[in-house]
């Protein structure tokens, strides 16, 4: 299919563009859950196209490792009394990233510059892990943008958090109905929800959105930006952005109030990671 490159005026103006033949297929992301339901293809072709042609850096001895030659860590990686197996398929750890002591991973996830596994973590399946992002618990086929925390125990599957998002202690997403149903998400194109065809998927959450500790979260749940889910039980399965409240209701999360809270956790990051915080 012709691609075009180039820049284009006010008038419409195309002659300086150029054209491309590209006859493969295209790889293309076109709803929400494709972000980690096609993630094992970008997780692969990203690994190879990183890593051709240059060596990773030393994996510490103190590491259990299983198909080694499909380990990558970048410079300034630390791993330490760990398990790796990339038998399923390759691991990757970016610049600065850290893997502490007894986590178990599973091919394939990728970790991205400065991103943390704490003590303990369990990631598999095609797992992204964002720049800054920490994350524990179990975490499976899921991508979590950058900034975002995931920092204690609890189950993340088949999901999508964005940036700068923070799930509490202890919580947990279904990711399968009990009946085994293909499930439905909230399509905002369409005001309703939609079918995705997938047996499996979980959560999907917004920038800046967050929950209390012991949040659940049903199957197929869509929660928009700068929302705060701090009741106990099941919210809905779809929370409107700046929505602040649970299971037994909610009421408009004020954007002044969440631009505060926003500032004050970008700038404590700013803090930690002394990278420039970004305007907001």
């Amino acid at each position: 299919m012709p691609i075009g490159l180039g820049e284009i005026n006010h008038e419409g103006e195309w002659s300086k563009f150029s054209v491309v033949i590209y006859d493969n297929e295209l790889f293309q992301i076109k709803n929400t859950w494709d972000i980690f339901s096609q993630n094992e293809r970008a997780l692969q072709e990203d690994f190879d196209f990183l890593t051709k042609g240059r060596k990773s850096q030393p994996i510490s001895k103190t590491n259990n490792l299983i198909c080694p030659e499909r380990i990558f860590l970048e410079e300034g990686a630390k791993v330490e009394y760990s398990i790796l197996n990339a038998t399923d398929g390759p691991i990757y750890i970016g610049k600065h990233a850290e893997i502490w002591e007894g986590s178990l991973i599973r091919g394939g996830p990728a970790l991205c510059d400065h991103a943390i596994v704490k003590m303990g973590g369990k990631l598999y399946g095609a797992t992204t892990i964002g720049p800054y992002s920490k994350v524990c618990g179990e975490v499976s086929n899921s991508v979590i943008f950058g900034y975002s925390s995931k920092g204690h125990e609890g189950y993340l599957g088949n999901a999508v958090l964005g940036e700068w998002c923070n799930i509490g202690a202890d919580s947990n997403n279904s990711n399968l109905k009990n009946n085994y149903a293909k499930v439905r998400l909230w399509n905002y194109a369409t005001e309703k929800f939609e079918q995705t065809g997938l047996q499996f998927c979980g959560l999907m959450m917004g920038d800046h959105s967050k929950t209390a500790i012991n949040t659940m979260f049903n199957t197929g749940t869509v929660i928009g930006v700068n929302s705060n889910i701090y009741v106990p039980g099941f919210p809905r399965n779809f929370v409107p952005s700046f929505s602040w409240g649970g299971a037994s209701g909610f009421s408009a999360y004020m954007p002044r109030k969440a631009f505060e809270a926003a500032k004050v956790m970008m700038a404590e990051e700013e803090w930690n990671s002394q990278m420039p915080m970004p305007i907001f």
